[in-house]
């Protein structure tokens, strides 16, 4: 099975570049299928008002059942004492299976790693190149696994890629993907240096061709036990603890009501998108 772990979808509303305007997911869906693409993680593109963003990322994923696996784009200053509130909302009732954050909307804290230890999920960080500071989050929060894109760098920032490699091969918290890597050397560095269980398949689509990037984890030649870690086993692993610890605290929340008030949330049907996961795991 081949899990794309990195695609934006929906609509953004700050219409200042592609990346918060419009991802439109029935194009890479076309190229994905071509390729053999079986799943893909999907998360909001830039947004003012991520309640509303994940809630559409939702209501994509309903559209087409049983394709896309969610995680929940949280601004880390803006959504500042609500990050539990808006992450919980998004894996209690729609099924996500991880956090989403971009250092271009603020770094992260404590409060995005708590939240993401409370709910045994992944981040999906966006360093944009400031690798220091995965030195500071792994170790502080070692039983929560951070996934730094683009192995550090989407603006092709070489000493960015070589600084993430060395992290990914000493810190067992932390993980990268190929989405967007240029200079292919440092794809097989990452590879040789901390193995393929340390390495994720991503394309950042849609704007990235899903194929393309896909033929950069084929050119590596690995063994097939190590090119199933990195096209889709790796990413089941990191979310398999979410089905498990989630029914509980779903059956705890379908008697309470959201904390969070967005107008949104009655007309999107609950999505089990995590304990799917889990049985893809199983295969």
């Amino acid at each position: 099975m081949i899990i794309d772990c990195h695609c934006h979808a929906g609509k953004g509303d700050l219409l200042t570049g592609p990346w918060d305007t419009n991802a439109a997911i029935e194009p890479y869906l076309k190229r994905a299928r071509a390729a053999g693409i079986d799943k893909t993680v999907i998360f909001s593109p830039f947004h003012s008002n991520y309640e509303q963003a994940n809630a559409n990322t939702a209501r994509i994923a309903t559209r087409f059942r049983d394709r896309f696996l969610c995680f929940a784009f949280v601004h880390a200053q803006r959504d500042k004492g609500r990050i539990r509130q808006i992450v919980e909302w998004a894996v209690t009732k729609w099924g996500f299976c991880g956090i989403k954050a971009h250092k271009m909307d603020g770094a992260a804290t404590r409060e995005v790693c708590e939240v993401a230890r409370a709910f045994r999920l992944p981040v999906l960080y966006d360093v944009v190149g400031e690798t220091d500071i995965i030195d500071l989050l792994a170790p502080e929060y070692p039983d929560v696994n951070f996934i730094i894109p683009h192995l550090g760098s989407f603006a092709d920032d070489w000493r960015a890629h070589v600084r993430v490699i060395d992290q990914i091969s000493r810190l067992s918290n932390v993980y990268t993907d190929t989405a967007g890597v240029r200079r292919f050397d440092y794809l097989v560095q990452a590879i040789e240096r901390a193995g393929a269980h340390k390495v994720l398949f991503g394309s950042d689509g849609p704007w990235l061709h899903p194929a393309l990037e896909l033929e950069k984890i084929r050119l590596l030649k690995l063994s097939p036990q190590d090119e199933a870690l990195v096209l889709g086993k790796n990413l089941l692993r990191l979310i398999k603890g979410v089905g498990k610890s989630q029914q509980q605290r779903v059956e705890q929340n379908q008697t309470k009501p959201s904390s969070l008030g967005i107008s949104v949330k009655r007309d999107i049907p609950r999505v089990s998108l995590a304990p799917r996961a889990q049985r893809m795991l199983q295969k």
